[in-house]
């Protein structure tokens, strides 16, 4: 009898694993980029706003833009997706990869996921309804022009299910992805080591799937991107960590392998969580600047861009001077950052402290490693089932590189 409670146990602890991980609680002021900021010498703003899905769930939403942006020039937006226990804080770097380029960044919080309403995830099935709602608000705004996706885990997910609905996306960055979340849920049991036999996993999730759909609304079966990616023909560029455990590589190999569009894939070090190297996000800034094609901008950063945005297209093959390369992504990352303003030093999600106790803290360093950071505000009762990491966020203040902020992350679909 206790064999079988405390199997009911750990299935009803997988249950809330997929449809109620923890949830990101967070303060926007702290968090997230403050409402007036400079990027590159170009002054920025957030615009908080609230949109409501189709279930009737309220949103809460941000939208970076140029402060100097006129109403009768719309620019192109990428739409960035956070993960399972993600919010839109999760997307403060991608707003100082793209916003210096003229591509502003809409970020939310998915239903169930952050401050928006709803009790629970759907690892993408009801995320993509939401992606539907901004998606609808940003055309008739017109204030943007071409619009990307960025997505991470269940984010890159359901930018790939609302891919597959929607052709006038330009183009999509996929980090990530599971291929199918039946698949997935049982390479989990050997990952958290489940010792139970392979026909009692199956009917395990048989039960998972009756529970989940009578909580969450939606069929756990239905979640396939290997299914839609053969009718999907928006340009996609594919980004995977070669020593991820959770969502294993070859789930965006299979996702390739069938995927219509023109494609691509980046494999780069580290895990699930693992902050993104600096190659990984120079490639996403190329990426989205061919497929958004953003005006113009003034300036000799917008002469380091050019040369940069062109390399997109340089083969390997071709024998580029590294020498030069380096020269252009070195003078494009030292044009990003307006040291005129404090300001300019990114947020980071989930930080153990407020922002500006962690900034008076602040040491100067010549270089950092990733450390551990303790977290007591997450309710994790089997450490087992959860894997914390923490990073330093590197950021240059007076020409000083510091230690802004500490962040910890918990294992994200």
């Amino acid at each position: 009898m206790s064999s079988l409670v405390l199997g009911i146990k750990m299935i009803d602890q997988f249950i809330n694993f997929v449809i109620r991980p923890p949830r990101a609680e967070y303060d926007p002021d702290q968090y997230l980029w403050e409402k007036e900021f400079s990027l590159g010498g170009t002054k920025c703003k957030r615009q908080d706003l609230e949109l409501t899905n189709s279930r009737g769930h309220t949103l809460r939403c941000s939208h970076y833009v140029p402060s100097s942006s006129r109403e009768d020039t719309p620019l192109p937006c990428v739409i960035y997706c956070h993960g399972n226990s993600g919010c839109r804080a999760d997307a403060n770097e991608a707003v100082m990869v793209l916003l210096p380029s003229n591509i502003t960044v809409f970020t939310l919080d998915f239903s169930g996921s952050g401050l928006s309403e709803g009790d629970y995830v759907s690892l993408g099935w009801h995320e993509k309804d939401d992606l539907k709602t901004v998606v609808s608000y940003l055309r008739n705004s017109n204030q943007v022009s071409r619009i990307g996706l960025w997505g991470r885990s269940m984010g890159a997910v359901t930018s790939l299910l609302y891919g597959a609905e929607d052709p006038s996306i330009a183009g999509m960055v996929l980090d990530s992805a599971f291929s199918n979340l039946f698949d997935l849920m049982m390479e989990l049991v050997d990952v958290y080591k489940i010792r139970l036999p392979k026909f009692t996993v199956k009917v395990a999730v048989q039960y998972m799937r009756r529970i989940i759909q009578k909580k969450a609304k939606f069929n756990i079966m239905d979640l396939n991107c290997v299914k839609v990616s053969p009718k999907t023909f928006i340009p996609a560029l594919f980004g995977h960590a070669s020593g991820d455990k959770f969502i294993q590589p070859h789930h965006s190999d299979l996702i390739l392998k069938c995927y219509a569009g023109d494609k691509n894939i980046i494999k780069f070090d580290g895990d699930h969580n693992s902050s993104r190297p600096q190659s990984y996000y120079d490639s996403v800034l190329v990426f989205f600047y061919n497929v958004l094609r953003p005006p113009p901008i003034s300036s000799s950063y917008s002469s380091k861009l050019e040369s940069y945005y062109s390399l997109g297209d340089v083969n390997s093959a071709t024998g580029l001077d590294e020498s030069f390369l380096y020269e252009i992504i070195s003078g494009l990352r030292s044009a990003c950052i307006d040291v005129a303003s404090s300001s300019s030093a990114p947020p980071a999600p989930l930080t153990t402290k407020p922002t500006n106790e962690l900034l008076s803290e602040a040491m100067p360093m010549i270089d950092t490693d990733t450390v551990l950071v303790e977290d007591n505000d997450h309710n994790v009762d089997d450490p087992e089932n959860f894997e914390v990491t923490g990073a330093c966020v590197k950021t240059i203040i007076n020409g000083e590189v510091v230690v802004a902020l500490n962040y910890v992350s918990i294992h994200q679909f």
